[in-house]
C-alpha cells in the first residue's frame, strides 16, 4: 500500500525503512505535520501514517478522503488528536499501535522519580563546576513510601512493579481493576484516599473528557502536602496553572513531566535559537523542585521498532481485508 508518513525524522525513518523491507509498502515520508494545510501532500495515497502531533480533525480528515486517502495510521497509543466520528462518517479506517514501550515509559518514569528525590540533575550541573556542597541536595528513602498510581494499564502495572521492588506500598485508581497489580499487593481506592494518602503520584491513564485536567486546583487542594507529581502519559491530564500555583505554595514538592498540554508547538524540535514564547512553560523552568523532559519517555531501540512491527501488521490486515484488532471505531451516537 502507498502510505503518506508525517511528522518523520532521521529516526523514524530508519526504523520504519527496516521493518518495511520485506514487506515492501511503498512509504514516502514527509517531515511537516498532518494538517488541513499540509493534506495535499497526501493526495493520491490511500494511507496516511501519522504521530502524536499531527491534527486529523474533521476538515483534515474531509480533505484526505476527497483525494483518495481510506485510512489513517496512527504509530502511536494515544488518540486524542483524531475525530474518530469524522472518520467513520467519511468511511476512513483508524488503526494505533495500542502498546509499544511499556517498559520505557514506566522505566523513565522512575528515572523522574529517582532524579528528583536525589536531586541528580542538579548534582551533575554543580559538579561540573567543582562545587561538592550537599547543601539542597536531601532526598529521602523510596522504602515504605506510599506510591499513588492513576491508571493500571500495562504501563501503570510495570510502574507499579519496579516500586514495589523499592519496597513501596502502591495505591491505584482505574475504573478498571488489574487484578496482576492486586496481586502485588497493589490497593485500588477513589482519587480522594489516594490523594491524601500518596508521597508519589504517578499518572498513567489516557486522556479522555473525563480525564482533561484530572490534576486541577480542586484535586491538588486534597494532596497530601509536598507530594511528588509524575505525568509520563497526556500533558492535559494536569492544569498547568493551578499546578504552578500549588509549587508556589508548597502543596507540590516535586513536579516531573515528559509531556505538556501545549506541547505540540515545542517538543520534537530544536528551538535553541529562538525565543520561547509560551509563559507558562518558561514559568515551569524556572522551579528547581520541577524536572521537564521532552516527550521522550517511549524513545527507546525497542519501542521504535515495535511500532514499525505493528505499523505495517496494521497496514497490511486493512489491506487484504483481514479484521484489524487494532482498529479504533467512533462510539455509538447517544453514548
Amino acid at each position: 500500500m502507498k502510505v503518506a508518513v508525517f511528522s518523520t525524522k532521521a529516526y523514524d525513518r530508519q526504523f520504519l525503512s527496516t521493518v518495511n523491507s520485506p514487506i515492501q509498502h511503498e512509504l514516502v515520508f514527509f517531515e511537516p505535520r498532518l494538517n488541513r494545510d499540509t493534506a495535499i501532500l497526501a493526495a493520491e495515497f490511500p494511507a496516511v501514517c501519522v504521530f502524536v502531533h499531527d491534527q486529523v480533525d474533521a476538515p483534515t480528515l474531509e480533505l484526505l478522503a476527497s483525494r483518495g486517502t481510506h485510512l489513517v495510521v496512527l504509530r502511536c497509543a494515544g488518540f486524542n488528536n483524531v475525530d474518530l466520528q469524522a472518520a467513520a462518517d467519511l468511511g476512513i479506517t483508524v488503526v494505533r499501535v495500542p502498546a509499544y514501550s511499556p517498559y520505557g515509559v514506566a522505566e523513565h518514569a522512575v528515572g523522574l522519580i529517582l532524579s528528583l528525590n536525589r536531586k541528580i540533575h542538579r548534582a551533575y550541573n554543580r559538579v561540573r563546576e567543582s562545587n561538592f556542597s550537599l547543601d539542597g541536595l536531601l532526598g529521602f528513602n523510596l522504602h515504605q513510601r506510599t506510591v499513588g498510581i492513576i491508571g493500571t494499564g500495562k504501563i501503570g502495572l510495570i510502574l507499579g512493579q519496579i516500586m514495589k521492588g523499592f519496597g513501596c506500598d502502591i495505591l491505584a485508581y482505574d475504573v478498571y481493576h488489574n487484578p496482576e497489580l492486586e496481586a502485588l499487593g497493589g490497593k485500588y481506592v477513589e482519587l480522594p484516599e489516594l490523594f491524601a494518602t500518596s508521597d508519589i503520584i504517578s499518572l498513567h491513564c489516557p486522556l479522555t473528557p473525563e480525564t482533561h485536567h484530572l490534576i486541577d486546583a480542586e484535586a491538588i487542594e486534597q494532596i497530601k502536602s509536598g507530594v511528588m507529581l509524575i505525568n509520563t502519559s497526556r500533558g492535559a491530564l494536569i492544569d498547568t496553572q493551578a499546578v504552578i500555583e500549588g509549587l508556589k505554595s508548597g502543596k507540590i514538592g516535586y513536579l516531573g513531566v515528559d509531556v505538556y498540554e501545549q506541547e505540540s508547538e515545542l517538543f520534537f524540535e530544536d528551538l535553541s535559537g529562538e525565543i520561547i514564547q509560551d509563559d507558562i512553560f518558561q514559568r515551569l523552568t524556572t522551579f528547581p523542585n520541577v524536572l521537564i523532559t521532552g516527550h521522550q519517555a517511549f524513545f527507546t531501540a525497542e519501542a521504535l521498532y515495535n511500532i514499525a512491527e505493528t505499523t505495517f501488521a496494521n497496514i497490511t490486515d486493512v489491506e487484504q481485508g483481514r479484521p484489524c484488532a487494532n482498529e479504533i471505531c467512533a462510539q455509538p451516537k447517544g453514548n
